[in-house]
């Protein structure tokens, strides 16, 4: 991974943020102003606890970088951080490697389910001290996922995978999340897949590591058309695929 840069104006806050949310972002110059509001907004309406949002933007071609500095000088809250080159695992990772909050929550650009992160924060902090990690589902029981049928399918199909190879018990690893930064930061750390895979290394080494998970079924309306058409996409995910099988089944490197 290149290293990575972040905006002068990090938005630091005088008190250290309790929740924070980190939104990979790539060649989203349409939507990345009003979804980034809309998050900044509903988070401060409905989390009521200290946040910040930490925007990974990562090889972007269009004006992405530019509007979310924008934003970033308007909101407190908003950090942004820049990688040079597009890729979503790295990105996610360097956001999460930078987060500040005792809770660590990742969305998409797309989505910015902010009651996905109200739930997934009650089980965090429950009174039995809560989950390591809460997985937002596309698949599970009273899930709803409006995409296209393709993109439906393709994310069945490759949970389908990771449970064939890799002997995954969970519906979904891709997508919304959220984990105690405490104990889920070891197992970030040990992950050496990026692009695609890499949030199914983080759930599946969090799997074989005994943290507590749970699973929530995610209500999935996204705001725009995909970003990376599915046929350019799949050949990429199966290099991937290979290459966590490779470290985990292979080398059984899985331990965090």
């Amino acid at each position: 991974m290149k290293d990575a840069s972040e905006s002068p104006n990090t938005g630091t806050q005088s008190n250290l943020p309790e929740v924070s949310l980190v939104v990979p972002v790539h060649n989203e110059a349409a939507i990345i102003e009003g979804s980034i509001r809309e998050l900044h907004a509903r988070t401060e309406r409905h989390i009521r606890r200290p946040f910040e949002i930490i925007i990974a933007e990562n090889g972007s071609r269009d004006e992405t970088f530019a509007i979310a500095e924008e934003v970033a000088h308007d909101l407190p809250e908003v950090r942004l951080l820049r990688l040079p080159e597009p890729n979503y695992g790295a990105a996610l990772r360097m956001g999460i490697m930078a987060s500040r909050g005792k809770y660590i929550h990742c969305d998409e650009i797309d989505i910015c389910d902010v009651d996905f992160h109200r739930r997934a924060l009650e089980l965090l902090v429950g009174e039995d001290g809560g989950f390591d990690l809460v997985v937002g589902s596309k698949t599970m029981h009273g899930a709803r996922d409006r995409r296209p049928v393709g993109r439906r399918l393709a994310t069945r199909v490759l949970n389908g995978a990771l449970r064939a190879s890799l002997g995954f018990h969970g519906t979904d690893t891709h997508g919304l999340k959220a984990f105690r930064r405490q104990a889920l930061l070891p197992v970030v750390e040990s992950c050496v897949v990026d692009r695609d895979m890499f949030a199914s290394e983080l759930v599946i080494r969090a799997e074989r590591a005994g943290k507590r998970i749970v699973e929530i079924p995610l209500n999935l309306q996204e705001k725009r058309e995909p970003s990376i058409r599915l046929t350019r996409r799949v050949p990429r995910v199966i290099r991937n695929l290979g290459q966590l099988v490779w470290v985990i089944r292979v080398k059984g490197s899985w331990s965090s």
